[in-house]
């Protein structure tokens, strides 16, 4: 079965709530200097979801794999 990402954005992507959590994902990286395809990432040392902010402490700079393998031990 095919993913409809239309429904998907429109059920969960665009709540308010989801929409600033982004935004503040996408302002943490431009703080920390990181570009498009440089294969680094910003990692949130206490996640968004648990309460965590986008203070410069709460940041820190990780490849992109050890970020996605950080959850998936």
């Amino acid at each position: 079965m095919a993913r409809d990402y239309k429904k998907e954005y429109k059920q969960f992507h665009s709540k308010p709530t989801e929409v600033k959590k982004r935004a503040e994902r996408n302002s943490a990286r431009v703080d920390m200097g990181l570009k498009k395809g440089d294969g680094k990432e910003v990692d949130h040392k206490k996640a968004l979801s648990k309460g965590g902010g986008t203070g410069k402490s709460n940041l820190r700079i990780t490849t992109r794999t050890a970020n996605r393998q950080k959850y998936n031990k």
